[in-house]
């Protein structure tokens, strides 16, 4: 399966084979949003919390007398109903994590870079060298290749494109360790250059 190789002038200079096992993958549709679900609850701090009857700092004193005022009893100013009392079921510290196995986190990465290739949102470049530092440049080089809202994804780290793509408001870099299945599917293209196309491979054949 052969793609072309664009330069940041958005003509196309060679082609690449692309990896069938990748890029030709079964697309997997509920394993993908597992995955998608998996990461969400992952992020997920889980940090909320209310404080109960026993937990607030209030007076322990009985409210009022309990017979003879004509009014329900009451036997702590703590309880849920009164102002500045505990909260009934309210939330609790707990983690959200869920587990899912390498393999499937994988093939849920291969489902969604197909579909992605198949959705005509896959370019690739012949590297980032050439892209100045400055956002305005990297702004109209994407521009120029046809990419409104993408992941530019590094094949290591280059300063200069993350600092650049960090004042665009539709784009993100990201490292090929760092590829998972929420940025691919949160743009509408992707941005490869043919070294970061090798170390994929790498990690997914």
């Amino acid at each position: 399966m052969k793609v072309a190789v664009k330069n940041w002038s958005g003509e196309q200079v060679s082609e690449v084979d692309l990896p069938e096992a990748i890029f030709n993958a079964e697309v997997n549709v509920p394993l993908m949003h597992q995955a998608l679900l998996r990461q969400n609850a992952n992020a997920h701090l889980g940090t909320h919390k209310t404080k109960t009857r026993a937990e607030v700092n209030r007076t322990t004193k009985k409210v009022y007398k309990q017979k003879g005022t004509g009014n329900a009893r009451q036997g702590s100013r703590k309880a849920p109903h009164w102002v500045g009392g505990g909260t009934a079921f309210g939330p609790v510290v707990h983690d959200y994590i869920q587990d899912m196995p390498k393999k499937m986190r994988r093939a849920a990465i291969r489902s969604a870079l197909t579909q992605k290739l198949k959705d005509e949102g896959l370019v690739v470049v012949e590297n980032f060298e050439s892209v100045v530092g400055k956002t305005k440049d990297l702004s109209a080089a994407l521009k120029t290749l046809g990419v409104n809202k993408g992941l530019i994804v590094l094949p290591t780290r280059v300063v200069e494109v993350e600092r650049a793509a960090r004042n665009l408001p539709n784009f993100k870099s990201l490292q090929v360790g760092y590829l998972n299945i929420r940025d691919i599917f949160k743009y509408d293209g992707m941005v490869v250059s043919l070294d970061a196309l090798k170390k994929i491979e790498e990690w997914l054949a």
